[in-house]
This record gives structure tokens, C-alpha cells and sequence, in this order.
């Protein structure tokens, strides 16, 4: 998830109605089609429709969390979206039409995923520290966790599941003052418990297991890494290591996505592209547009086909929150579906 200017958050904090929208279906490709390529360690991603435009009230539109729900709908939570505007937003991709399931005039949701353990749809609520849940096609909103942990309020960002439905979260505290009082967070499946797994972190961002659910991979916006935790059975830290160092230039890295084989999909906050590494942290490729495609500054995470390898992109900038699909280089697995 970007950086969200005060304004936009003053915005959110402040609207108190529940009004459900229809959004835009727009499909032309404002820089052309190209077909995804593997050569060149360059894939290029084509256009499947424009889901929103910069919100007046706001002054933003941000796209985030791509999860395939059962049904096979694609879900996205637009970060940014004011009172009256779709936050959560059901998409099908093969007609390239989408439909609100949910909004509400206090949350500031950054990430979603369908629990194992439920099946609810869970979002984090960047601003207001909190964790919600809706039922699988919407409705039905309740609150999962709130409140401190360890005596501070959560900025939660990203979400991830275990097997059994406990939630381990980003928590990019300390984001909007540049400190290093970010955190990784494991919250029990019951909402009760919330431990601390790791500390004094620079705005970590992306989050997913590995493809064997041995250990948890993590980004850290404003240091430009990813780092690796070792789990035991408990979901306790047994190691840490910065396992990948990501040379962005401007850009700074986001959500993560984990393929059936073990590679990492590695949003770009400041530029439209995704970089892709093996697990043992070999740049295998950069998904990124075509080079006609203007007003797009993000890249901010990736929901692969269950059981398939097309891959759905949420990029958002200035043009609006668009969809961008690519062939990822494996299947797609609970860790590449939503998050």
C-alpha cells in the first residue's frame, strides 16, 4: 500500500453514510496491447479494463488486494475510495464487468483475503488499526481485531493465513513519520490474541508464506528488502534473515505474492512493473506495461488463477485503477491469491 497524504486519510476518517456505486468498465489499452513474453527476462502485461478514476473527494484512486473468491469473481479493495464509492469491488474477468459489494464511510481497507478457516472475506483497515470481515459475497460486516498490541495501535497493511486460519499481518506503524516502529504481527483465528514476531521495521508492506508454509516473507517500503521468517509449529520466530535486496531506483517495494514453485512477485510502489525472484533470490523477470501506457505509478500486488497461471495485476495512478493481466511463471496457490 502507498503512501496516503493526510488529506486523503482526514477524507475517510469523516464520511459517515452507506451508499453502494456501479464502477467503470472501461477496456480500451491506452499503450496497446503486447504479448506477454518470457525473453528478455521482460514480461509485458495487456489491459483487461479500467475498474475506477482519481476520486475528486480524495484526490486519489488506489486498487489493492486482488483475491479469487470460490466463485471465481475476482476481489479488489480500492484503498482510497470516499463515501459513496465501491471499497470492495467483485470483478469478472472473462465478461470485464464489476459490481460493489461493499463500502461503508469509515474504513481505509488495504488488503484482502478469504480465510481457510471461515471462508469470510477478511480486510485490514489501514487507518482506523483495525481487521474486519464480510461474508463471502458481501454483508454481513464484523469486526475481527482492534485495539493495541503490545501497547500500540496497528497500521495494518497486508494479510496472510495459515492453514488454520490464523492471520499474520504487516503492521506499517510509524509510516507517516518515517520511523522504524513497524511490526509483523500474528493475530489467533479466534481475534483474541495478538503476539509481536518482529519488531522495529522500516513500513513493512508486502506479506505471504512461502509455498510450503515453512516461513513468512516480508517487504519493507522504505529499505527496499525482503526479508524471510522461519516458523515453528506454533507460529513462532525461529530465524530471521534479509533474504533479497530489491534495486528499484524510485520505486519501493509492496505486496508479495508466492507462485505454486516458490517465486516471489514483488509489487512496485513508483513504478508500474513487478519484479519476480526464485525463492533462493534470482531476478527471474519484471512484469511491466506497455511503454505507451501513461499516468500508471503502481503496481501493488497480484492474484493468480487457482490451479492456473493467469496472472491480475492492480495498477493504479493518476489515469485511474486499472486491471492488467500477464502468464505468471507457475500456478497460483492460496499465497498468490489475495493479501
Amino acid at each position: 500500500m502507498q503512501r496516503l497524504s493526510a488529506r486523503s486519510f482526514s477524507a475517510l476518517a469523516t464520511v459517515v453514510t452507506l451508499f453502494l456505486t456501479g464502477c467503470g468498465t472501461q477496456s480500451g489499452d491506452p499503450g496497446g496491447e503486447t504479448a506477454s513474453v518470457f525473453g528478455g527476462r521482460s514480461i509485458r502485461a495487456q489491459q483487461v479494463m479500467q475498474l475506477t478514476q482519481v476520486h475528486g473527494e480524495t484526490g486519489m484512486t488506489l486498487l489493492e488486494g486482488p483475491v479469487f473468491g470460490e466463485d471465481g469473481g475476482l476481489i479488489v479493495v480500492d484503498v482510497t475510495a470516499p463515501e459513496g464509492k465501491p471499497k470492495v469491488i467483485r470483478v469478472d474477468v472473462a465478461k470485464k464487468t464489476c459490481r460493489a459489494v461493499h463500502t461503508d464511510g469509515r474504513g481505509a481497507y488495504t488488503s484482502a483475503q478469504f480465510s481457510p478457516y471461515d471462508g469470510r472475506l477478511y480486510l485490514s483497515d489501514f487507518a482506523h488499526g483495525e481487521v474486519v470481515s464480510l461474508a463471502p459475497g458481501g454483508g454481513d460486516l464484523r469486526a475481527f481485531f482492534s485495539g493495541e498490541v503490545d501497547g500500540a495501535r496497528m497500521n495494518p497493511d497486508d494479510i496472510a493465513f495459515d492453514r488454520e486460519g490464523n492471520l499474520y499481518v504487516s503492521d506499517s506503524r510509524g509510516l507517516s513519520e518515517g520511523k522504524t516502529d513497524g511490526r509483523v504481527v500474528r493475530i489467533d483465528r479466534g481475534g483474541g490474541r495478538a503476539t509481536v514476531l518482529v519488531e522495529d521495521l522500516a513500513a513493512p508492506n508486502g506479506v505471504s508464506f512461502d509455498a510450503d508454509y515453512r516461513g513468512l516473507w516480508f517487504s519493507e517500503l522504505t529499505e527496499n528488502r525482503i526479508s524471510y521468517l522461519r516458523l515453528d509449529e506454533e507460529g513462532g520466530v525461529t530465524s530471521r534473515h534479509t533474504a533479497i535486496r530489491v534495486d528499484g531506483g524510485l520505486a519501493q517495494t509492496d505486496s508479495i505474492a508466492v507462485d505454486a514453485d516458490g517465486n516471489l512477485y514483488q509489487g512496485l510502489h513508483g513504478r508500474a512493473a513487478m519484479a519476480v525472484y526464485d525463492r533462493h533470490g534470482e531476478r527471474l523477470a519484471t512484469v511491466e506495461l506497455p511503454s505507451r501506457a501513461e499516468g500508471l505509478e503502481s503496481a501493488t500486488n497480484v492474484a493468480i488463477t487457482p490451479g492456473g497461471t493467469k496472472a491480475y495485476m492492480t495498477v493504479s495512478g493518476p489515469a485511474g485503477g486499472y486491471l492488467y493481466s500477464f502468464d505468471a511463471l507457475a500456478e497460483g496457490i492460496r499465497q498468490s491469491n489475495g493479501g
